[in-house]
């Protein structure tokens, strides 16, 4: 039996269980098809490369809850009722593994905290995208499908091995309205009274712990010391932290310390991707926090947070083709591994002014 057939036949169970995919998303996609029906206009052809692209975009999202759900259960029961053949049976036990990425099943969200989910799958025509709700991170971007997986065959044990390259998933808890209307107004009146204190922005180097500045690299300008505000806002980031490892699936761990600094960027100020426990001192470094703040109205453009999937080669983390972006918000604060493959999108902001500004209160919290 094919890995299609094994999938196929248990397709009525999967269609069932609302935590593969729920009563909306299945009403989400027949919609969507019902409305590619009536748009091709009796053209087959377009009919079926619309149903291809919708397989496509849902396949992965719905085989990474049925693995991750289904997996352990399915390879109990094999092993129960057929166990491996000894040597002298002469029969043959194939065997098929299939790593997946965490998963990111949609869970009951408490006011103000936001995860992003799998992405809901859109036509390819006279579809009219909804934008973001204002704490709402944009789906995935899906750049490309993949190569998924690889069937190799040992000759020596006949053992036939579903590979997958590892990807380390993009994830992230957006929490809004985090600091006060009074403590945002304080920390946005000190920014501005210490213009003059902030220098360059530094990437850290193997050969250099201190930092070194590279322009190709990154753009921007930081505060080392926010003041009290770091205090104020490391205490409210510990406060939320067991309700954002729950989220993001990471057991809680001893804090054995804490960075906090402001960051500005202005007009063409951006930082490429890279993740944030690299070497030397930063290695330690296990999730990172972003806190936007900024004038309002805002007066710039761009800076969007991207957070990509990404798979390790060699000593390096590469995207790996999708990524979730956030959209600066006033008072909204962003969670995420600090081993995620990220990067600031270029800012625009026209006035140059630094006032007008896209401002942060990042950091990281070390274990």
């Amino acid at each position: 039996m094919t890995p299609k057939q094994v999938l196929d036949s248990f397709s009525a169970s999967l269609l069932q269980d609302d935590r593969i995919l729920s009563a909306r998303e299945q009403a989400l996609l027949l919609g969507i098809l019902q409305h590619a029906r009536s748009a091709a206009n009796g053209n087959s052809e377009t009919h079926t490369a619309v149903e291809s692209v919708v397989a496509s975009a849902v396949g992965e999202a719905v085989a990474q809850r049925a693995f991750s759900i289904l997996g352990s259960s399915i390879v109990e029961r094999i092993l129960t009722s057929a166990p491996l053949a000894t040597p002298d049976t002469g029969s043959r036990q194939s065997v098929i593994t299939h790593t997946m990425g965490s998963p990111n099943l949609p869970q009951p969200q408490p006011p103000h905290i936001r995860k992003p989910t799998p992405p809901e799958p859109q036509p390819p025509s006279k579809s009219q995208p909804q934008p973001p709700s204002k704490a709402q991170p944009q789906p995935p971007h899906r750049a490309s499908l993949p190569d998924h997986h690889t069937l190799e065959t040992d000759p020596e044990h006949r053992v036939a091995v579903l590979e997958r390259p590892e990807v380390a998933r993009a994830s992230c808890v957006v929490l809004d309205e985090f600091l006060s209307p009074q403590e945002l107004e304080e920390l946005t009146q000190f920014t501005l009274q210490h213009e003059i204190d902030f220098s360059a922005s530094e990437v850290v180097s193997p050969t250099n712990d201190d930092g070194v500045i590279n322009y190709e690299h990154r753009r921007s300008r930081v505060l080392m010391d926010p003041g009290i505000h770091q205090e104020i806002l490391l205490e409210r980031v510990k406060s939320a932290l067991p309700q954002v490892l729950e989220k993001l699936g990471l057991e809680e761990f001893p804090i054995t310390s804490m960075e906090a600094q402001i960051t500005a960027s202005n007009d063409g100020d951006f930082f490429h991707n890279h993740n944030d426990n690299g070497e030397g001192p930063v290695a330690s470094r296990y999730l990172t926090f972003v806190y936007f703040f900024h004038h309002e109205p805002r007066r710039f453009e761009g800076g969007e947070l991207r957070i990509h999937d990404s798979r390790r080669e060699g000593d390096h983390h590469v995207a790996a083709g999708s990524y979730q972006t956030i959209a600066p918000q006033q008072n909204q604060i962003v969670f995420f591994p600090s081993s995620l493959l990220h990067e600031i999108t270029t800012v625009k902001c026209p006035s140059g002014l630094f006032a007008d500004s896209r401002f942060t209160l990042n950091g990281w919290l070390h274990r």
